[in-house]
């Protein structure tokens, strides 16, 4: 008997909000904690070498799904500092530089862990695609369901990566943003400026988050469904799900 992994889990919390115009910080997606069941033979078949490397892959981004919550405090605590900064005027320049050189140092933060996060999602996508061959090899309606569930999860990745250079794109908009506040001659309209960037690259990053989980929706279905077609005697358990909430703007 072999006990397969959850499901694939969701981008989350890759945004920001500032100034005049405001985006959503903080997305919470539906995650469903479930487990595959699958009962075989000791000798195993192609269907379940896929099934192997499928549940394998998933087990791979237990990093993705740690560096999330690490991702998310990282993001607030910034934002707390830049509350604390629009509140002060110039007389108090010092404490300007101290805060803003506080906020450089949690971005250096955000991006070790969202590039951490991308090596995990990398290494899931290494184990993912020794399935293609394997799947090639499948009866005729079998394979057009794993090549269906495969060019899925594909996109999956593609959508993951443009998310994270949107991303690490954003983060160094906002580090521009903070050594310019470092610097007492900067003029309010070049600020400005550069805040209405930062906002137009995390409404990227917002994009391609909902196009992550999108796929990550679908193809968590077409799993099940593959599983399914390769009559590989699989049972899914569906446990207590979380409802997806938006975290009030302010």
């Amino acid at each position: 008997m072999l006990y397969c992994e959850n499901e694939l889990g969701y981008a989350g919390n890759k945004g920001g909000k500032y100034m005049k115009k405001t985006l959503l910080k903080k997305i919470l997606l539906l995650v469903i904690a479930g487990a595959f069941v699958l009962l075989s033979a000791c000798s195993e078949s192609t269907e379940e070498q896929i099934h192997n490397h499928l549940e394998e892959a998933v087990a791979q981004e237990a990093e993705f799904e740690e560096q999330q919550g690490q991702i998310t405090e990282l993001e607030q605590r910034e934002q707390e500092l830049y509350n604390e900064i629009i509140q002060l005027d110039m007389e108090e320049f010092d404490q300007i530089q101290e805060l803003s050189e506080e906020a450089l140092e949690v971005i250096d933060e955000r991006a070790d862990k969202i590039t951490q996060e991308r090596e995990s999602i990398a290494s899931s996508h290494e184990t993912f695609q020794m399935t293609e061959d394997l799947i090639a090899e499948l009866d005729e309606d079998v394979k057009e369901k794993g090549e269906e569930m495969y060019n899925v999860m594909e996109s999956r990745y593609t959508a993951y990566y443009n998310l994270f250079d949107a991303y690490m794109n954003s983060l160094e908009l906002e580090r521009e943003m903070y050594e310019m506040l470092q610097q007492e001659d900067t003029e309010q309209e070049s600020l400005n400026e550069q805040i209405n960037s930062i906002n137009e690259s995390y409404q990227s990053v917002l994009d391609y988050n909902d196009q992550f989980n999108e796929y990550t929706v679908e193809y968590n279905e077409l799993k099940q469904e593959f599983y399914d077609e390769a009559d590989l005697n699989v049972t899914y358990e569906e446990n207590e799900t979380e409802e997806p909430e938006e975290e009030e703007e302010n």
